[in-house]
Order: C-alpha cells, then structure tokens, then sequence
C-alpha cells in the first residue's frame, strides 16, 4: 500500500458540483497535512456495467482463465489495483433520486469481487482492504443525511465495511458548501483530515 489518496467522483456535473468542490479541497488539505500524492478516477467519464462475460470470467478459476476472460477483466484489475495501492480513499457522491449515481454503482460492482477484494469464509465474508481510511462526501439536496430517506450514507458504510474498510468519516457537502466562506470550508476541512 502506497501512501497515496485514491479520490473518486460520480457527480453528473463537472462545474457547479458541490461534491466536486468540497472532495477536492479535502484531498488538497490531506495532501497538505499527510504528504499523499492524489489519483483521479472521474467516474462521469464512463463506466461500464457488468455482464454476462464479466460474471463468466470473474468466476473462472483465475489459473483457467482464456486471454479474452483476462481482457474483459481489465478494467476491474485496473480500479481494484487503485484502491489496493491507496491509503485514504476519498468518494464524492451525490444522491440521485435516493440512490448513488449509476456510476458509483457500477464502479462498486466492478471492485467487489470475491478472492480479490473480499472472501467468504465460515464466519461470513471478510473484507480484504484492511488498514484504509474512507471519506463519504455526500451532497443530499433534499435528503437530509441521516434520516430515514438516507439510503446512501448507509449503504456506502456497508459497501466499505464489506471490503474491509472500516475507517470511515462521513461528510455532508451540503453544509459546507453553505459555509460563510472559503476559509471557513478549509479549515472545517482541514481538522476533519487531521483529526480523522
């Protein structure tokens, strides 16, 4: 594990997003304060869903595997590989119609995979991404996080807690980008990545 931030974003858009800004700006003060050096993965640039020759290929013995199993298989070699080299793992999430963006979904579906990112043993399935540090920065518009209409901040936890991330700080963008100020933002920013 390197000492690196992996900063995911899902947001729709690329200007004017509140998830966006505030993830960003959390990465500068962990950079800042940790000495991390940031990798990009911009979801909204394309994902793709997993299929019928994802699910034959990730279930095929990894020794049995044709060069074309290998190849579909790629990208999700690529995304897990960020996340296994990561440190601190920062997720910019909006919520869409009380869910995660589609994109956010798919990268979770193209990360969890068994004997890689988790295994199942008689105990239950045991996440193997130990040792990481999570932020959720989540946008809620009209869902007020923690509420009972929240199906997002939960479901994040669990999908970290699944892959063995147990670390993890949740952030309401909302509230900050409704801060009086910049200043204000970094340094509510800034004791969230030192005290975390």
């Amino acid at each position: 594990m390197n000492n690196t931030i992996l900063h995911i974003n899902s947001s729709g858009r690329f200007s004017g997003s509140v998830t966006r800004d505030i993830s960003t700006q959390l990465v500068t003060q962990l950079q800042q304060q940790r000495g991390t050096t940031p990798v990009q993965r911009d979801l909204a640039e394309g994902i793709p869903f997993i299929d019928e020759n994802w699910i034959t290929a990730n279930f095929t013995d990894p020794e049995q595997r044709t060069e074309a199993q290998q190849t579909v298989l790629g990208f999700s070699d690529e995304l897990i590989e960020e996340l296994q080299q990561a440190s601190h793992i920062v997720i910019a999430a909006p919520i869409y119609n009380f869910s995660v963006p589609a994109v956010l979904k798919a990268w979770i579906d193209q990360v969890a995979r068994a004997r890689v990112t988790f295994r199942y043993t008689e105990n239950g399935p045991e996440g193997l991404l130990k040792g990481k540090k999570a932020y959720l920065v989540i946008a809620s518009g009209g869902v007020p996080l923690g509420s009972e209409v929240d199906f997002v901040s939960p479901y994040l936890r669990q999908v970290m807690s699944f892959l063995g991330i147990d670390d993890v700080t949740v952030i309401n963008a909302n509230e900050l980008g409704e801060a009086a100020n910049e200043a204000e933002v970094v340094e509510k920013l800034s004791a969230i990545a030192e005290n975390s």
